[in-house]
């Protein structure tokens, strides 16, 4: 029986262990953690299973003893062990591109991008649900693209969001319809060079029959030229759409217009921001572009509530909402956060700091916020870098319980309309996941407030 090995114990590791065990593969899962219950708990699950779990295991490869690797999506394809894996003819995939290869004869949307692909993925599934189809999002959000290929019922289509990391350890992935939200240096600690970064997220497009492009980002108009055939979007106007004009996507006199079609006016959509009415334009020429009825599209768009830790009101108290964007990871997508609130706002940012340019989300700053609250390891260069530009307007108070009981004194001093979590950071040094550090200000929020 041939030998497979899954890396990382997570929710894809879980089902892609179980989709390789039905395929008739021993299966052995590692993860570096160190046990916690619910990691014994899942390990009692697959053993009952006849799936081998190493937990506080490092992975080490070995052609004697197996034959395929499966990667999670947190594991760094370059881990010194998976290079070596592929170096000795292991064959070494990522969690996506097992699940692709059991569901490519259905169409799949594959959506890509540094910013924006979460709200984009999860409006583009509730417009596909509108229309009567089973299309449920996977990847980034939603189900683990390898539970859908588990599943009996078998899609309509497959809505995957697709991280950098996910992309690169999937090289035979070719959605129907792939779209590129924005492009803005982000990972490159990981990818080490921005050129790097979007040959990757260029390869899902490149496999893509349709390709879908944010018209607006400076990067991949600059870039326009590398993809003739694609369709593009625009908030801007038909006048400054890419592309084939009358495919394309645009705002005009307050509607959504696609491929010549009025289908929504834009203050039917809920959410917040210029950012979002380029999600929806992206998610509109989509639906379009798999055949979907404007009724549908329009029903869809007017219910969407948003996504969690995006710009997620959370509560209002006093007149000042409470606002998660917790998912703001990197300093771009923090802009975009407090671009899109009502000034003047305290901003509550910190933790494990990125590498990248931060000098637009400064200037931000200094335009809409009222205050800053500083939190995690990032407090001290965060505070550094404000008073470099002339912003005094910040405290250090580390913790996220320590930022709402001041953002709640200082709210009514300085007339603030709004307490934005937009931390401009990856979550690691205090929390597991962003996910993790937005459900703890949601919670402190409602303890208080509620």
């Amino acid at each position: 029986m041939s030998h497979a090995y899954v890396i990382g114990l997570g929710k894809s590791g879980n089902a892609a262990a179980k989709l390789l065990k039905r395929q008739g593969w021993q299966v052995t899962v590692s993860d570096r953690s160190t046990p916690s219950s619910a990691l014994l708990s899942l390990q009692q699950e697959l053993t009952a299973e006849g799936i081998d779990i190493k937990l506080g295991h490092s992975f080490e490869a070995n052609p004697a003893i197996m034959q395929r690797v499966v990667v999670s999506p947190g594991v760094p394809w370059d881990l010194p062990a998976l290079v070596q894996a592929r170096q000795q003819g292991i064959e070494t995939l990522g969690e996506m591109e097992l699940a692709w290869r059991s569901l490519q004869s259905l169409p799949w949307v594959g959506i890509t991008g540094t910013n924006g692909k979460t709200t984009t993925t999860a409006l583009i599934a509730a417009i596909f649900q509108a229309a009567g189809l089973y299309a449920p999002a996977c990847g980034n959000i939603g189900y683990a693209a390898c539970e859908l290929a588990l599943d009996s019922h078998k899609p309509d289509w497959v809505i995957a969001e697709l991280s950098s990391y996910q992309i690169e350890a999937s090289a035979t992935i070719a959605p129907r319809i792939g779209l590129w939200t924005t492009f803005t240096p982000d990972h490159l600690s990981r990818h080490k060079t921005l050129e790097n970064y979007y040959s990757i997220k260029a390869q899902l497009l490149t496999q893509s029959q349709f390709q879908i492009f944010n018209g607006d980002d400076p990067y991949l108009r600059q870039a326009a030229s590398s993809w003739p055939d694609a369709y593009w979007t625009s908030v801007t106007g038909k006048a400054n759409l890419l592309g084939d004009p009358d495919c394309g996507a645009y705002l005009e006199d307050g509607w959504a217009i696609a491929q010549n079609q009025p289908i929504v006016p834009v203050s039917a959509l809920r959410m917040v921001g210029a950012h979002n009415q380029q999600n929806l334009l992206m998610a509109i020429l989509t639906a379009k572009l798999a055949g979907i009825e404007k009724d549908a599209i329009a029903q869809a768009v007017s219910t969407f509530p948003g996504v969690s830790h995006r710009l997620e009101l959370i509560c209002t108290w006093k007149g000042v909402d409470f606002i998660n964007d917790s998912k703001a990871t990197n300093y771009d997508a923090a802009e975009v956060g407090l671009s899109a609130v009502e000034a003047p706002a305290i901003l509550i940012a910190g933790g494990e700091a990125k590498a990248g340019e931060d000098q637009a989300w400064l200037d931000k700053i200094r335009e809409k916020a009222a205050f800053v609250l500083l939190i995690g390891s990032a407090a001290g260069v965060f505070g550094d870098r404000l008073d470099q530009v002339g912003y005094s307007a910040f405290e250090r108070v580390e913790t996220m319980e320590n930022a709402v009981v001041r953002s709640v004194e200082l709210a009514p001093q300085l007339g603030a309309k709004v307490v934005l979590l937009s931390p401009a950071c990856a979550s690691f040094d205090q929390y597991q996941n962003f996910e993790q550090r937005g459900d703890h200000f949601r919670q402190i929020c409602l303890e208080r407030f509620a």
